[in-house]
């Protein structure tokens, strides 16, 4: 893992503690504060590059606002695509319950041009496309919507450096970074990325009144490889809506030999049918 020293900015403004929920912008972002986002950003990027793909089972746990909780299994598959234009390609499977069971979602993720995705729905045997438009939508009633599932490549987003600060005992980056790409649900994003290993531990993610919508915990992290950290639990809170969704990876492998051909439109139907 390269060593990276950590930016000019970061040591001349030192670490401080800002309450829980509250973004602390800046009244006006200078040039240099995007410039230093972009360059943690890209620091944030490359690390994670390499992996070639990722095959994983999951449980998802949704939990309602009144604290009643239902429990889904899934499988995923990621393909790697290093391309100055194209981003990664998955193939996301529900196995139970059976209301949802082959339930696919394939993404096709691209730098700069909208992510095309499609759902395979088993009880009506058709794939149908998601329009960009509809992106911010729940994704089969979680709290994580359409966009938050696809690769969010750095060329989508404008990225500002706020400040360094601590989180549970680790010092981070608070970036903030504003969707690029039309039709988003949110106006704005905040990421605290660790300093020592550049994981992400944590977004809030704004709606489109500005208003804080959801937040994002990444924990349990393991090495892969000896290089590549993954977060073992996904947790999104709404906190408009009180619900909640927590990803749990129970098994996970990179660099498995999986082929760009099987990500297509035409194998997504066998993936949903096991």
């Amino acid at each position: 893992m390269r060593i990276f020293t950590a930016p000019l900015t970061a040591f001349m403004l030192g670490t401080f503690m800002v309450p829980e929920g509250a973004s602390a912008e800046k009244p006006t972002a200078t040039k240099e504060d995007k410039a230093e986002g972009l360059k943690i950003a890209k620091t944030y990027d490359k690390r994670n590059q390499g992996f070639k793909d990722e095959v994983a089972t999951l449980k998802m746990t949704l939990t309602n606002a009144n604290g009643e909780s239902t429990e889904r299994a899934m499988r995923m598959w990621t393909y790697e695509v290093i391309d100055d234009k194209r981003g990664d390609k998955s193939i996301l499977v529900f196995d139970t319950p059976r209301d949802v069971k082959g339930t696919a979602l394939l993404s096709h993720a691209h730098h700069v041009d909208p992510d095309d995705q499609w759902l395979f729905l088993p009880a009506l045997k058709r794939i149908k496309r998601i329009a960009s438009a509809n992106k911010s939508g729940p994704f089969v009633g979680s709290e994580f919507a359409y966009e938050d599932i696809t690769s969010s490549d750095i060329e989508k987003f404008d990225w500002y450096y706020l400040r360094t600060e601590n989180l549970d005992g680790q010092e981070c980056y608070v970036l903030k970074r504003i969707p690029l790409y039309e039709n988003s649900g949110y106006t704005k994003q905040i990421s605290w990325i660790d300093t020592k290993h550049y994981r992400l531990q944590k977004v809030d993610y704004y709606d489109r009144k500005d208003s804080l919508l959801k937040t994002l915990r990444m924990k349990g992290y393991k090495l892969y490889k000896d290089k590549f950290w993954r977060a073992e639990t996904w947790e999104m809170t709404n906190h408009q809506s009180k619900k909640s969704t927590v990803l749990a990876y129970t098994s996970r492998e990179l660099s498995t030999g999986l082929e760009e051909d099987e990500f297509t439109k035409g194998r997504l139907k066998s993936y949903g049918r096991g």
